[in-house]
């Protein structure tokens, strides 16, 4: 056992545990301090520009080299990086009398503040657009690019965050695990560390004093760094890897109880790259398909047949397989060129996910009627639900809507208090629900979910969090109504065991850790697993909740965990 000055906590966003060196990651290049302002503005101006360009054109070069999620995330950073407003508000400072390099990162940080501002997708970006700005100034500088370096032997990187160039083309046979001191739960960094089977902690405590060359365990479950652990501490940490990939080989099928109750374990899918590369996986289909990707590019609302053939493409690899679709989750928080509201103060409790649809009905009419087309072109089993529902009348206005376009189930997402207190009201006419814990957890607790200082209050195990559950479950048992779970909570295979004991009946994750999530619901009955909720709901502190569940868990998953 480590002790506790030897430990650094964060928050595990990708499942597993490595041993190895620390090898940390240079800074970013920043411009000269004190640089001369350009001579010639403009001229400086075309060199900016085939800066950025430059960047652009080795983001798609790394793309093309990688495949699914990576691709498309590496080509949106590089639309970033071909931004007509970046370049302008770079045109802006050289004429001001800065230099170039100054001038990008003066056009960056604009950018940084108003996609900060935002909030959600735009913030969730911010690393994204920083390493774009870092990249570029290398470029005009005429100096290698920030990044990882090149490794000798397996190692653990470290940095402030990884941006989506680095991480997607890592080596997985010499990068043992990630541990950075920025980033989120949902950042590309954890979107890609989980999706390539890489152990990572974010938002760790201290990560940057560790030292290059220092020997540390990472546990990608616990949010654990660990500084020269003992060669006990390393035995046992690779016995448990050698136990879950053992335990795990036999991890196949539908998720269910040991007593034969039936959880339906369910893919998070954000476009038509992830949909190939989950339906080839071992999942009973889709809870959460983001239907964001569609809009957020776009200059103009897509129209019924764009949408359908992307919809089409989406479906047909689950064939008969469920897919949860989420319409349109967009707002001040994920700005639409064609869909503008107007600014808000506090976009993440203005007028966004079905609060904009409200307001441009038409948006959510168009998308409606092209998931009709494609639900009839592919005879697929689709279910609809509608985000940021807090209220009875917005449930039902929802589902009158989506009947209408001959779609056969509606549904709404449970992400706001007012929906769990009330649901047994919300749910009456709705034919399923889906619990966002992100947002849910958010709301209840007033933390922002992108400000990193507050991650002990995202904690999905907050006994407040807990109890709007239950309260859902609850509303959920009286309609008879199926409730699911597709937010960061599903895919903790402890909390996976809480959330079925209180009612819920399917759970959506990150595909990578359904295999997990299915041999800990195996080791458990469901009097089992409702014994566990109702002792985890009188913990007083999210940890006391979680050392309740672990004491109570069957011992052949404490073994693993």
């Amino acid at each position: 056992m480590a002790d506790e000055d030897s430990t650094r906590r964060g928050i595990g966003v990708s499942p597993g545990s490595a041993y190895g060196p620390v090898v940390l990651v240079a800074p970013p290049v920043r411009a000269p301090e004190g640089e001369s302002a350009a001579a010639d503005p403009e001229q400086a101006l075309t060199e900016v520009k085939a800066a950025f360009e430059s960047v652009a054109r080795d983001l798609e070069e790394r793309a093309g080299r990688v495949e699914d999620t990576a691709a498309e995330i590496l080509m949106a950073t590089a639309l970033i990086a071909r931004d007509k407003s970046l370049l302008k508000a770079a045109g802006k400072h050289l004429r001001e009398g800065e230099g170039p390099a100054t001038a990008i990162e003066a056009a960056v940080s604009e950018f940084v503040v108003q996609f900060e501002a935002l909030g959600g997708y735009f913030a969730e970006r911010v690393a994204d657009l920083r390493d774009v700005g870092a990249r570029a100034v290398a470029a005009v500088l005429g100096v290698p690019a920030p990044g990882v370096p090149d490794l000798d032997e397996p190692s653990i990187i470290v940095a402030e965050d990884l941006a989506p160039a680095e991480t997607a083309v890592l080596d997985r046979a010499l990068v043992l695990a990630i541990v950075t001191s920025g980033g989120g739960r949902t950042s590309h960094t954890a979107i890609l560390a989980a999706q390539r089977g890489i152990p990572a902690v974010v938002q760790c405590d201290r990560a940057l004093e560790l030292v290059a060359g220092a020997h540390v365990a990472v546990d990608g479950d616990m949010g654990t760094v660990t500084l020269e652990p003992s060669e006990a501490f390393v035995a046992d940490l690779t016995a448990r890897r050698e136990r879950r990939a053992s335990a795990l080989s036999g991890s196949t099928g539908p998720g269910r109880t040991n007593d034969g109750h039936a959880v339906a374990l369910l893919a998070n899918i954000g476009d038509v790259e992830d949909a190939v590369a989950a339906a080839a996986q071992d999942v009973e289909g889709v809870g959460l398909f983001r239907t964001e990707f569609v809009f957020l590019s776009a200059t103009s609302a897509p129209t019924v047949e764009e949408q359908a053939e992307v919809y089409r493409r989406v479906l047909t690899p689950f064939g008969d397989r469920r897919v949860v679709v989420r319409t349109l989750d967009a707002g001040a928080d994920k700005p639409l060129a064609f869909a503008d509201l107007g600014p808000e103060e506090n976009p993440a409790l203005g007028r966004r996910g079905l609060r904009l649809s409200a307001a441009r009905p038409e948006l959510l009419d168009t998308q409606l009627e092209a998931l009709a087309v494609a639900t009839k072109d592919t005879g697929a089993d689709v279910r609809v639900m509608a985000p940021m529902v807090a209220t009875a009348e917005e449930a039902d206005w929802f589902a009158r809507r989506v009947r209408e376009h001959g779609l056969p189930k509606a549904g709404v997402m449970i992400e706001v208090p007012a929906a769990a207190l009330r649901s047994r009201h919300v749910l009456a006419d709705m034919d399923f629900a889906s619990i966002g814990t992100n947002d849910l957890s958010q709301y209840a607790l007033a933390a922002d979910r992108m400000q990193g200082e507050l991650s002990d209050l995202l904690d999905p195990w907050q006994p407040a969090v807990l109890d709007l559950i239950a309260a859902a479950c609850d509303g959920g048992a009286r309609t008879g109504t199926p409730i699911g779970v597709c937010g960061e909570a599903a895919g903790d295979l402890l909390l996976a065991l809480v959330l079925v004991g209180l009612g819920v009946s399917s759970l959506s994750m990150a595909p990578s850790k359904v295999a997990m999530v299915r041999l800990a619901l195996s080791l458990h009955s469901l009097p089992g697993c409702q014994r566990i909720a109702a002792s985890v709901r009188e913990a007083r502190t999210a940890a006391d909740a979680r050392q309740v569940a672990t004491e109570l868990a069957d011992g052949g998953l404490r073994d693993l965990l």
